[in-house]
């Protein structure tokens, strides 16, 4: 047995409160070097004749990757609490994992065992129910829809009559969302993700001048709140980008550091180098990246501090939002993001609140900072198999089941999970024009566990390259529009919304993949019902063995009649090129 392959610690994603009475276990072992798992659990005071009193329960390899290989288990404690012990065994021995080592039989003082202290019900992470349910839609203001053209910028261009450059305005504005928000109820959506929508310099509104005001082209403030309410009515949530790692150029506190410089009494607001501060070129303060536009806030300074949570209150208050976006989140200071969550959750207990962090998030998901991430891990997974073809089926299930076994159960149920965004290519630029990558993309991520966002127009096949190719205006000729993908993202999403075992209320596995052939198999399960997956990500005809079933009789799903038909299977089952099956055992 592989000793120094077995890991568990007692926090973060190896123990954790699932809800009020029930603790998850994992452990890590390496792959195919342990047979069986058992957990050895009790409560610490529970003696007999003093002797310790346990249980002992199986794991469940939950996952594997090249690797390594993952045990899980859910435990309910009387008491809430336990101490605990693994019991690994292999073909050729049997060794008890504990806090203090390994040992060949289990130890009689508990001291030696890991401990769970207690279950306290304010420690357990809790994000709001209805983001399990819902399907974002990630809107870019300017592009979406021109509803009032008394409040186009100067120089607006036609909708749609040239490329999108990170300078030109085509006049999107609320007024646009409000006329299209029947596309999104036809689709399936709940809802909406809208890029900064405040008072900004630029198209993209990344580089805030005023985080009070509503940007003048896209309408007023009882605009923004009728619109708030038309998506209400319509059961579509509402959640703002919040960009307070910087500001924009023209935000009055920097304009008077470069006005009044070392004399500034907004100087402390920022993290400037020195004087004079110069904004010309490369920036001689801190700010996004190196771009001198984006000045980064000191985000310590209790005046900065306080006006910003002045800023996430408000919205929240007055308009009745129902979440925030942040923007480059994992550069703020974690105390910062802690009174945030106080103020925000104290206006709005179910509000949810989403960091843009594109590496593993832990620390942020402790129930004291985020409800969830943007969960570029499985994007990047995602994009690779099914669009790129740039990673072998085995890498493609080795990185998802690492995303899956990353964070807690509780955390991966709300994780954010897009294909695409204003950041990034289209998925059907990145799949090289091919509709039926975009399909099996979608099936994936649709099927897949948290919550997922569609980027607007990928719905009706619209292709872009990295920004600002990915930000042109919606399509609304509808003869221009893939109807036909609008159809397949609707019955993925009306399946998602009534059958709980598709969607979010139910585990997902892979049960093989093949290289050589580029296929996967993969299972979604709840107590009630399990769906297997076949997917084909190549472009032959696939058969595949159906003996492995162990049954003959199945139910397929078929996507074409959104019918559940009753089959009886031969010796194999076949694949279209770049297709998909769905059998309910």
């Amino acid at each position: 047995m592989i000793k120094e392959a077995i890991f568990h610690r007692p926090k973060n994603n190896y123990a954790y409160a699932y809800n009020a009475d029930t603790i998850h276990l994992m452990l890590q072992t390496k792959r195919d070097d342990v047979d069986h798992v058992k957990l050895i659990y009790g409560d610490p005071y529970d003696w007999s004749n003093d002797v310790w009193n346990t249980l002992s329960m199986p794991m469940t390899k939950s996952g594997s990757t090249a690797l390594y290989d993952y045990w899980t288990i859910s435990v309910d404690p009387e008491f809430h609490r336990m101490r605990y012990a693994f019991e690994c065994s292999d073909h050729i021995e049997t060794l008890y994992y504990m806090e203090s080592g390994f040992f060949t039989s289990t130890p009689a003082d508990i001291a030696y065992y890991f401990c769970f202290p207690y279950l306290n019900n304010v420690d357990v992470f809790r994000a709001p129910e209805w983001v399990k349910d819902t399907v974002w839609y990630q809107i870019f203001p300017e592009r979406f829809g021109n509803g009032d053209a008394s409040l186009n910028p100067e120089g607006t261009l036609p909708w749609g009559s040239a490329d999108p450059t990170p300078t030109n305005f085509f006049g999107g504005d609320f007024q646009g969302v409000i006329d299209h928000l029947d596309h999104l109820v036809e689709l399936g959506i709940s809802g909406i993700y809208f890029t900064p929508i405040f008072k900004a310099h630029s198209n993209h509104k990344y580089d805030t001048i005023d985080y009070m005001e509503i940007d003048p082209q896209f309408g007023d403030k009882e605009t923004f709140r009728r619109l708030v309410q038309e998506c209400h009515k319509r059961e579509i949530r509402v959640m703002l980008d919040a960009v307070f790692n910087h500001s924009g150029f023209y935000f009055p506190a920097f304009q008077d550091v470069l006005n009044n410089q070392e004399s500034s009494k907004y100087k402390d607001w920022f993290h400037l180098w020195e004087f004079p501060v110069k904004a010309e070129g490369k920036p001689n303060y801190d700010a996004f990246g190196f771009v001198s536009s984006m000045p980064k806030l000191n985000t310590e300074n209790a005046e900065v501090k306080d006006y910003l949570l002045q800023v996430a209150r408000y919205w929240v208050e007055e308009f009745d939002i129902d979440g925030w976006r942040l923007d480059v989140a994992n550069e703020v200071d974690h105390a910062f993001w802690r009174d945030f969550r106080k103020v925000v959750k104290a206006v709005k207990p179910e509000a949810y609140i989403l960091g843009e962090i594109w590496h593993d998030s832990m620390p942020w998901l402790q129930g004291d900072q985020f409800d969830a991430v943007m969960n570029y891990p499985f994007t990047n997974s995602a994009i690779d198999f099914f669009a790129k073809e740039s990673i072998s089926a085995q890498e493609f299930s080795d990185s998802v089941t690492k995303v899956l076994h990353m964070y807690p159960k509780n955390v991966n149920e709300v994780a954010f999970n897009l294909l695409d965004s204003h950041d990034t290519p289209r998925i059907l630029t990145l799949a090289n024009g091919s509709h039926d990558r975009v399909r099996l993309l979608y099936l994936f991520q649709l099927s897949f566990i948290g919550t997922p966002c569609i980027y607007y127009g990928d719905e009706i096949g619209m292709a872009g390259g990295q920004d600002p190719g990915c930000r042109a205006c919606m399509e609304w000729n509808v003869e221009k529009q893939n109807r036909e993908l609008f159809c397949y993202v609707q019955t993925l999403l009306q399946w998602r919304r009534t059958e709980p075992v598709f969607g979010n209320h139910a585990d997902i596995r892979f049960v093989h993949v093949d290289n050589e052939k580029n296929y996967i198999i993969y299972e979604k399960f709840n107590e009630d019902t399990r769906l297997r997956f076949y997917v084909n990500n190549s472009s032959k005809v696939l058969e595949i063995p159906s003996d492995e079933l162990h049954t003959t009789t199945v139910k397929e799903w078929a996507i074409e009649s959104e019918e559940k038909k009753e089959l009886t299977l031969g010796t194999t089952i076949e694949i279209g090129p770049l297709s998909f099956r769905i059998f309910e055992l």
